[in-house]
């Protein structure tokens, strides 16, 4: 089939291919906002694809005090990963390393999953004898003394065997600046969808790669039929007159929580429209012959 034109922005007849990922969330607070996000932050640092960073990794959302299990400022986090083992290695380090070492932080299950990790289980070694344990209803935490006073981190938390990593858009524009906006536009209505993430540094990754490389050992590379310097000297994906392209990379705790966030940025850069952003959305694929979740951008229009 041929593709759409509406207002203005091509949409490919394809689909982004998505595969199964472990997931889990956590709920980070403190006595600040601030410092809250400051936490968050640092905890999801290099943590934008599983080929480089073990887990992808971000933030989900802001919580208010009456939306946070010790009734403080909070942010919700998720990260995901290809296995269990390695999903629960990057919660210990990153929680332990970043969170733990946060000024007056606190680290919650922000998940009811199917299984669970080891979260405060693993991080009250930490207080060499000196941790507690506290029982609170259903729920077990740990409090481990620090030198402003003491971490409270949950047990616990929970985890999601049904997440789902890669979903995408492929935003191809006539000018850098134009195809920027039009990413940008997408990323921030993308960032309003809960449970999903967009990893990439804003949301927005330049670098797009395919499978496998002519260097042996190297297990992607540059996406070289989306590249504008390489038109003419290897089988192009974009028109002549493309002259940027940029990528979202969308991970999310279920596949609705995926479609939605698509059709989202898909609406976005739809109402920007040609003239200042996206004169094409695309998405990238293996054929589906490698991930099971397929969205049909034409399935997902607004």
């Amino acid at each position: 089939m041929p593709a759409l034109t509406i207002k203005g922005v091509q949409i490919d007849d394809t689909f982004a291919e998505a595969f199964g990922m472990r997931a889990t969330a956590l709920i980070i607070t403190a006595d600040t906002a601030r410092w809250a996000r400051q936490a968050a932050v640092t905890m999801t640092g290099m943590a934008t694809s599983v080929i480089g960073c073990g887990c992808e990794a971000g933030i989900d959302r802001e919580l208010n005090s009456r939306q946070t299990p010790d009734g403080r400022p909070g942010i919700r986090v998720l990260l995901f990963a290809v296995s269990t083992a390695e999903l629960q290695k990057q919660v210990q380090t990153r929680v332990g390393q970043c969170v733990l070492t946060s000024p007056g932080s606190a680290c919650y299950s922000g998940l009811e999953g199917e299984e669970s990790l080891r979260l405060g289980d693993g991080l009250r070694y930490f207080g060499d004898g000196w941790q507690i344990s506290k029982r609170v209803g259903p729920k077990h935490f740990w409090r481990i003394p620090v030198m402003d006073g003491e971490f409270v981190c949950e047990a616990s938390a929970g985890l999601t065997k049904k997440a789902v990593g890669g979903g995408n858009l492929i935003i191809i524009g006539r000018t850098a600046q134009t195809t920027r906006a039009a990413a940008e536009a997408a990323a921030a209505a993308i960032a309003k969808v809960p449970d999903v993430i967009a990893p990439f540094p804003g949301g927005i990754v330049r670098s797009g790669s395919k499978v496998g490389s002519k260097y042996k050992g190297v297990p992607a590379s540059t996406n070289d039929a989306y590249c504008p310097t390489l038109r003419g000297v290897v089988k192009t994906a974009l028109e002549a007159d493309a002259a940027a392209v940029l990528e979202i990379v969308i991970d999310g705790l279920t596949s609705d929580a995926v479609a939605s966030a698509m059709r989202a940025g898909i609406a976005a850069l739809v109402k920007l429209g040609p003239k200042r952003g996206a004169m094409r959305i695309s998405a990238g694929n293996y054929g589906g012959k490698l991930g099971p979740h397929h969205y049909h951008l034409r399935r997902l229009l607004p």
